[in-house]
């Protein structure tokens, strides 16, 4: 065999490997698509298993959205977390740059107690988090339920975007500061550009995060109109049955939005990158 033919059949298996990948990983959504494309249960649970809906229906979708509410659900998910993500991010900013920056006492033992409230688990937090809310009269308010997002999302962002600043050269914001650029002016004009690709990766990781969890909504939301997502699909399983068809089209639905903001962060993330080599 021919070092060409080596080549080519190396591509070759690589390529099938990927595509095996591809396959395994794309199945579930594409069984849920088709799910959701179902009319009824007894198509749903009909065995011998039918892969493809006979015909395709949109009773599900429809079920969800004017007979549900759904949409009601999918405002509430957004609009806390794109605060959780916002708030977060903005201040893992201000406290990853002055950790990364400055030199004090007890700068490790800092970043050693954001990593270990990673690893506190969340199921330990939720009876004293109840009563607090409870007593503060801010339970079923989303705004708390954003607020408790933002506070879970910060350790996480603050230690990633630390990175993001020890990668950036200190003479950038020297040159800045020669030019009468303050702190300020010098981060968000200078620096933020530079790592505008991790700030967009931080905030699209706080916002999915966010708007995927579960136990805090259910704990601290129980009035249907303040509801998010997560708590709306928990509330198709029954105490006999569960509503698949309605839940694949709910979760069908849910993923258009995180979808469409990994579409648009794709395109910041190289914009950002761009302004970031131009400004250095």
């Amino acid at each position: 065999m021919t070092m060409k033919n080596k080549r080519r059949l190396k591509s070759l298996l690589k390529y099938f490997v990927l595509a095996c990948f591809l396959v395994l990983t794309m199945f579930p959504f594409v069984w849920m698509l088709l799910t959701s494309l179902k009319g009824s249960q007894g198509e749903i649970y009909a065995f011998p298993v039918r892969y493809l809906p006979n015909p395709a229906s949109a009773v599900n979708y429809v079920a969800m959205l004017w007979k549900g509410n759904f949409g009601r659900y999918m405002l509430n998910s957004f609009f806390s977390s794109a605060v959780a993500a916002t708030c977060a991010v903005f201040i893992a900013i201000l406290a990853s740059y002055v950790i990364s920056r400055f030199h004090f006492r007890f700068k490790n033992v800092l970043l050693l107690f954001f990593l270990v409230t990673q690893m506190i688990p969340m199921f330990i937090m939720l009876a004293p988090l109840y009563q607090l809310l409870a007593k503060a009269k801010m339970l079923n308010d989303l705004r708390s339920l954003a607020m408790l997002y933002t506070n879970m999302m910060i350790p996480f962002s603050v230690v990633t975007l630390c990175g993001f600043f020890d990668s950036v050269p200190k003479s950038l914001e020297e040159a800045a500061w020669i030019d009468g650029c303050g702190y300020f002016k010098a981060l968000f004009k200078v620096v933020v550009p530079v790592i505008m690709p991790g700030i967009a990766a931080t905030f699209i990781f706080a916002f999915i995060n966010s708007w995927n969890e579960l136990f805090m909504a259910v704990m601290f939301i129980d009035v249907d109109k303040f509801k998010t997502i997560p708590v709306g699909l928990n509330g198709l399983i029954l105490k006999y049955d569960i509503k698949w068809g309605e839940m694949a089209a709910g979760t069908v639905m849910s993923l258009v939005p995180t979808m469409c903001l990994f579409a648009f962060a794709q395109k910041y993330m190289i914009e950002g990158l761009t302004a970031g080599s131009v400004k250095g």
